[in-house]
Formats: structure tokens, sequence, C-alpha cells
């Protein structure tokens, strides 16, 4: 199916559900039927990668599709072009720049949604980390979606490996989309059509993105994505004395800091640019020094929430190499069990069947709940380098 549909890759029965859904919505906002197969509350859920955010967010442009097509969600018109660019008025996506989602900021939010739909269809708020919401910003939002506008739709996301973490007085009222991982074929076919990738290098990085087709275009246009990816791969061989750990757990940290400042400094400094001059930073006419000294509250407030972006962006990057490791492991165990499963990492078959001839099936199994009690670990606030350090030692003893 095209249109903005052809952003979701592998999610044929998703599609079909939502495509009933927005053509009944169509209908409705029409005046040509009732509300069947429509609701206000859809809850995603999903493996990383699996498309959960856009999935909500080709919804929202089925929703506002303006086309009059049979089958809503055509990627031409302009309520299509907008929603899915982020920069319709009636679309709002909330997408959290810290570690959660704040009551004050869902609060707003709610107010927000109330309103009337400013063209005429609906009221679409996309929530693409659910799972963040703090319990006093899963409360104000429940009041939303048990007494919810007739024109409005909220659209949550959130991991199927976590789906306690919203709450079940929300989940209940949610219809709920389950996506599951993409076929590797078809993310391989996605990054050969729509991003020009040569075949190889699309299968490649299709093979090894553990279906997330995200870090399959990164690893497919990113050398240094690909660089960081190998230099992970390479520590559980490489582990040979007490100080390697050290070094391993070093790197493993240092590289997530860097990705972290890389991509924070240049927003950083834009944003807090952007509000200085909002708040009459420079300017030279009456009341501009009142202004400029009362922007000294709202730029240490920036600070504060690009400080905990910063947090977030660095615990992702780290949580990114744990998922390779843990790969890597399952690999050994694979190759343990003579089964012929298809490998996380079938470019590093070769150093799974080395592991293989070193280590026990059990002392592969103590390294990989190692990195797992990591995972956990980090995502509990257990400072990295302590985190990290613990977790590479049981790499090197086995």
């Amino acid at each position: 199916m095209g249109g903005v549909w052809s952003q979701l890759v592998g999610q044929p029965d998703a599609v079909e559900v939502l495509t009933a859904a927005a053509q009944s919505g169509a209908r409705l906002v029409d005046g040509a039927g009732t509300a069947a197969g429509m609701t206000h509350a859809w809850l995603f859920t999903g493996p990383p990668g699996s498309g959960r955010s856009v999935a909500a967010r080709a919804f929202a442009a089925a929703l506002q599709c303006t086309a009059g097509q049979e089958v809503p969600g055509c990627g031409e018109c302009q309520g299509c072009h907008t929603a899915m660019g982020g920069t319709h008025a009636d679309v709002r996506m909330v997408v959290p720049e810290g570690l959660t989602i704040s009551v004050s900021e869902m609060r707003a939010l709610v107010q927000t949604s109330a309103r009337r739909p400013t063209g005429g269809r609906w009221q679409v708020v996309i929530i693409t980390d659910a799972d963040r919401l703090t319990e006093g910003a899963a409360n104000a939002l429940l009041k939303a979606v048990e007494e919810p506008p007739p024109r409005t739709v909220f659209l949550l996301c959130a991991p199927s490996d976590h789906p306690d973490d919203v709450s079940v007085t929300i989940r209940s009222r949610c219809r709920r989309i389950a996506l599951r991982t993409p076929a590797a074929d078809a993310i391989s076919e996605v990054l050969r059509l729509r991003d020009g990738i040569d075949a190889d290098t699309a299968n490649w990085a299709a093979s090894v993105c553990g279906g997330h087709v995200g870090r399959a275009r990164r690893l497919a246009t990113d050398p240094a994505a690909r660089d960081r990816r190998a230099k992970v791969l390479k520590i559980p061989l490489q582990l040979r004395r007490m100080t390697d750990v050290f070094d391993a757990a070093g790197e493993l940290v240092k590289a997530a800091e860097a990705d972290a400042t890389e991509v924070s400094e240049t927003r950083d400094e834009a944003e807090k640019d952007a509000l200085r001059t909002a708040m009459g930073h420079g300017g030279t006419g009456k009341g501009t020094a009142s202004a400029s000294r009362g922007s000294a509250g709202a730029i240490k407030e920036l600070e504060k929430r690009q400080k905990s972006r910063a947090t977030r962006t660095k615990r992702d990057v780290l949580d990114l190499a744990l998922v390779d490791l843990a790969g890597f492991y399952r690999d050994v165990l694979v190759v343990h069990a003579g089964s012929d499963t298809t490998l996380n990492h079938p470019d590093h078959a070769d150093s799974a069947v080395r592991a293989a001839q070193n280590w026990s099936p059990e002392s592969a199994l103590r390294r990989l709940e190692a990195v797992l009690g990591c995972r956990e670990a980090l995502e509990q606030n257990v400072k990295p380098q302590i985190a990290i350090e613990a977790m590479v030692a049981v790499l090197y003893s086995g």
C-alpha cells in the first residue's frame, strides 16, 4: 500500500486496522457515517525499531487526509504532507527530551487538545514514549482519555517489553495496535527503494540491525555508526587481562558521552540564543534591561532540560551498545546449541564460534545475564561507569 502507509515497514495487519479506522473517521467527519471502527485513544506497542511512532504519525496523517480517496493517507495532500512533516496545526507530537514526561507538560497538552481542530477534522496528540509518563502526568492524561472531546484522538506509543510502564487504567481505555519486528528482507527493500542504498549494503544492514529500521539506515549510511558497532563487538574476545575490564568500560562510557555531546552542542546553543532573543537580550529599547535580567531564570530552566536530554541521549547510546553485546552472547549460545537459527550478528559468526569453543554454555549465559542486568541497572539510574564496570568484570571472568 502506498501513500503514508509505505513508511510503515513489514506491518500489514496494523495497516489494515488503521486504514479501516481512518476510513471510519473520515466518514464521521464528513457526516456520512458513525464512529464504528474508530476510537479516541490508541496504544501502539512493539519492540524497538518496529515503527511505533511511525505508525502513529501515519495514522495521524490519514485522519487529516483531505484528498477524499477511498483509502485515506494519500501522502500528497496538504493534510498528509504537514502531518508527516510535523507542521500540521492539529497534530501535536510529544517527544520527551529528558527521562520523564512531567505533569505540567501533560496538563498543558491536555488543555490544548480540548480545542476544536482548526482544520475541521481531528485534533491528534501523539505521545511517543508513554512509558515515561510520571504518575502525575499519567493521571492528567487519564482524565482527558476518560472524557475526550468529540474530535480529539490520543495516540500513545510504548515498548512491548515494558507494557506495565503505562498504567493499566490508561491501557484499558485504549485500543491496542501490536507491531512486530520487521523481516530483514522488508527492511532491505525499504533501504534500496526509499533511501537509494545499494543492494549489498542494504542486505548487510538489514541482517545486523535487529529488526530496527532506523538503525539499519544509520548503519548503511553512517561510517561512524558502523565503527562504533564494530568496537563494541570486539569487546568479548579482547578481555584478556583485568586492566582490559576498566579500559573497555571507560571506552564505552566515553563514546556515549561523546555522542551525547555531539548531538546536544549545536542544538543547545541555538535554543539558548532563541530564548535570549525572545526575552529581549541585546535589545536597546525601553524595558529591555529588566527583560534581560528576567531571562536568567528561564535560561537556567532551559539548561536543566538540556542536561536531562543529554543524560537520556547518553543512556540511549549505552543501551544500544548493550543490545549489541547481548546479541553476541545469544549468538554464542546458538552456536553451542547447534541450531540453524539466524544469528544477530552474522558478520561476526567466526567470533561467536571462537567464543563457543572457549566458553561453556553456562559461562556464556552468565555473561548474557550480566549484560541484561546492566541494562536494568541503567534504567534504575545507577551511575553508568559503575554499572558498566560491574558488567565488564563478569564478561571477563565468566
